[in-house]
């Protein structure tokens, strides 16, 4: 089988590894429109659950990946200046996301994929010219941009709509000792920074407002110099002099992307393409590599019937992906609302509605977990 992956991020280089290390014979291609030394954004987290199945599906790449990871076992909540800490029963952590993409690029190259670094697709029949217009299969993995998509929206049934809240990712060299997310009023407007280090350098900052505080506070006026600023004045007393390091750090609002069916003829999406995965839940990237996993089984697993692997994609791995992208869209629900909760919840009782707002979370977990939070709500369950 020919099979062409369009995006050298996480998705589409992890596919073409678990295809070519399982069938040696097939003919991966990866084409990859940035060099290989470029990444945009800062750090990357893996989670426990994630990683398991990164170690079950490969234990070479997981290896490599977990031995460059930075790892933590607590979180910090701040709200109304109160700190919470949350101690995390999982384990998991941060890794640069140029660190990741290298060792991924090491490995599916040492696997014989063929990588194309510096080769932008504006249509799938831009892949003729690079010998690939009679692959079998066409991998959109090139993001919530996807070329594949846009092509074939109407046939895929694509939606999208932007969230309210503004935000922008940057980098700092504050390496902060726990991850946290840090909710401030100011002015009348509310903020929250989200940071966690990936590095015994650096540490990803996610900068975050509202869209009345966007429009209130005159953000929408401002440059994004401007914006970069007021956020290191809001947020000085953690990055303590530190300044917030920008690497196409453009303001924007989330793009929930989601699409009817999955694939269309031999054209298939994967990762932030076929769904766009809130960055609040911190699983976009594992997100994005299940569906690898799940493709790559479907597919090596069809006997050359691609339109039936394609289907088998969907039909056995639709039920999980539904539930991420389910907690998802209910973690993002709640940060649209946050100026209400930052307003009316005391500390303790923000933590709660923050740890349960996607529902994978209830009260007996957070009893066994976190029973000194649980008391101070009365919601201990001692009478019990």
């Amino acid at each position: 089988m020919k099979v062409a992956i369009i995006g050298g991020g996480p998705s589409g280089l992890y596919l073409a590894l678990l295809l070519k290390r399982r069938a040696p014979h097939w003919s991966v291609h990866v084409v990859e429109q940035n060099p290989p030394d470029a990444t945009f954004g800062f750090g990357v987290v893996l989670a426990d659950t994630g990683l398991l199945q990164l170690q079950d599906a490969d234990a070479d790449s997981y290896d490599a990946l977990c031995a460059a990871m930075r790892y933590n076992e607590r979180q910090i909540i701040v709200q109304r200046e109160q700190a919470i800490e949350v101690r995390l029963n999982v384990r998991g952590g941060a890794i640069p996301r140029l660190t990741m993409l290298q060792i991924l690029e090491d490995q599916v190259q040492r696997a014989g994929v063929d990588i194309r670094f510096c080769h932008r697709i504006e249509s799938i029949d831009d892949l003729a010219g690079l010998g690939l217009g009679d692959a079998d299969v066409v991998v959109g993995a090139d993001g919530v941009n996807s070329v594949l998509r846009r092509q074939y929206a109407d046939e895929l049934g694509t939606t999208q709509r932007a969230l309210t809240n503004h935000f922008a990712w940057y980098g700092t060299k504050k390496v902060f000792e726990s991850p946290a997310l840090v909710f401030r009023k100011r002015d009348g407007g509310h903020f929250v920074a989200h940071y966690y280090a990936y590095s015994d350098e650096m540490s990803t900052f996610v900068a975050e407002c509202d869209d009345a505080t966007w429009r209130r506070l005159g953000l929408d006026r401002m440059s994004d110099d401007e914006r970069h600023a007021l956020f290191e004045d809001i947020f000085e007393p953690e990055l303590a002099g530190r300044k917030l390091i920008s690497n196409k750090s453009l303001w924007r609002q989330f793009p929930v992307i989601r699409n009817a069916r999955w694939s269309h003829g031999r054209n298939v999406l994967i990762g932030d393409a076929l769904a766009s995965a809130h960055f609040s839940i911190g699983s976009g990237t594992r997100i994005a590599m299940t569906d690898s996993i799940a493709l790559s089984r479907a597919l090596l697993g069809c006997d050359g019937d691609v339109a039936a692997g394609l289907a088998a994609f969907e039909r056995d791995h639709a039920p999980q992906k539904h539930k991420l992208i389910a907690a998802s869209e209910q973690s993002y629900n709640w940060y649209e609302r946050m100026a209400e909760w930052m307003d009316g919840l005391t500390a303790e009782e923000f933590v709660y509605q923050f740890m349960t707002r996607t529902g994978r979370v209830d009260d007996e977990r957070l009893r066994a977990e976190f029973p000194e939070l649980m008391r101070r709500l009365g919601r201990g369950g001692e009478a019990a």
